[in-house]
C-alpha cells in the first residue's frame, strides 16, 4: 500500500490537454450545427404556416428575414437551399461549412435535408 500516490503529474497533464482538445472542437463545431438546427426550424415553421402559392423567391426573402432576427448572419439562404414549387414548395437544404481547427487541419461540417410542404403540414 505504500507504493500507491495516485495520480502522476504526466497523467494530470494529459488528461487536461485532452479535455482542452474536447473543448475546441466543441467550441468549433457547437455554433454551425446550432445554426442548421434553427435554419431547419425555421424553414419547417415557413412551411408549415405560409401559403401554398407562395414564391420561392418570396420564401427566400421571408426566411432571409428570420435568419437575421435570429442573428445567423454567417448563413445566406440563396447559397445553402434551393426553393422550388411543384405542387407545393419543396425546399432542399445542401451545404458545407469549413471552419479552421488546428495549424493547417480544418474540420468540414456537411449538411443535407429536404422539406416539402405538404409532408409538413400533415404533421
Amino acid at each position: 500500500m505504500r507504493h500507491q500516490r495516485g495520480a502522476s503529474y504526466i497523467a494530470i497533464l494529459v488528461a487536461i490537454i485532452g479535455l482542452a482538445f474536447m473543448v475546441k472542437v466543441l467550441v468549433a463545431v457547437w455554433a454551425p450545427y446550432l445554426d442548421d438546427r434553427l435554419l431547419d426550424k425555421q424553414i419547417a415553421e415557413q412551411l408549415q404556416n405560409g401559403p401554398k402559392d407562395l414564391s420561392p423567391s418570396k420564401f427566400a426573402d421571408e426566411i432571409d428575414k428570420r435568419l437575421q432576427m435570429n442573428n445567423v448572419r454567417e448563413l445566406k439562404f440563396a447559397d445553402v437551399a434551393q426553393v422550388t414549387n411543384v405542387d407545393g414548395l419543396q425546399v432542399k437544404k445542401d451545404y458545407e461549412i469549413r471552419k479552421p481547427f488546428l495549424l493547417n487541419i480544418d474540420i468540414v461540417l456537411k449538411f443535407e435535408k429536404s422539406f416539402d410542404q405538404s409532408s409538413v403540414q400533415a404533421k
